[in-house]
């Protein structure tokens, strides 16, 4: 039902109170990092369905569409080499970030929003910032006031921040086939719209 409505903000919400009914009660799923639910989604679609979905997709080459069968019980999280989420600005001072959380699927005004994507998503993955031994927790100031702190960051501070959140963590799943013209071909399935939908 989610899916015919076309909007990725339903899809997402549907996903979230799945996984919310089918886990304990001690799991929070808002403060799931979004590739731990998409990861658990998949693990649950796998128990209760069956393990193995068929996609199709069309090569861009020779315009013929290929399809593929996956194990989602194959299908893991890949995380970058390196994960650095404290964002020096001086030797004494700098950012902690965290990753984008499932609740961000609740925020209208992010979801609404049609400019400045990933600079509001930045704002919303602020954890903390610290100054020598002083912590400011960033859930105690307002999108507003940490959006302005941010704002005056030099560029290569900002280019830090945003390598960060390009380089999250993702599940990932890599099909390979030869088309007809006998190129070899390569599809990167890196979120959940990229397992149950023909493309």
């Amino acid at each position: 039902m989610a899916k015919e409505s076309d909007k990725e903000a339903d899809i997402f919400s549907a996903i979230k109170q799945i996984v919310d009914v089918c886990s304990l009660e001690d799991l929070n799923v808002d403060k799931l990092a979004i590739f731990d639910l998409e990861y658990l989604f998949l693990k649950l679609r796998s128990f209760s369905i069956e393990n193995v979905v068929k996609v199709s997709y069309k090569d861009i080459e020779d315009e013929k569409n290929y399809d593929f069968s996956i194990d989602l019980n194959e299908i893991e999280v890949k995380f970058p080499d390196k994960i650095v989420n404290t964002i020096k600005i001086t030797d004494e001072m700098g950012i902690v970030m965290k990753y984008p959380s499932a609740s961000i699927y609740d925020d209208k005004d992010f979801l609404e929003l049609d400019k400045d994507y990933l600079f509001e998503l930045i704002i919303r993955c602020v954890d903390k910032i610290y100054e020598g031994d002083v912590i400011y927790e960033a859930k105690d100031y307002t999108r507003k006031e940490i959006g302005e702190f941010l704002e005056n960051l030099d560029s290569k501070t900002f280019s830090s921040i945003q390598e960060f959140l390009l380089n999250s963590p993702k599940i990932e799943h890599i099909l390979e086939y030869k088309n007809s013209f006998g190129n070899e071909r390569k599809i990167t399935l890196n979120s959940l719209n990229d397992f149950f939908t023909f493309r």
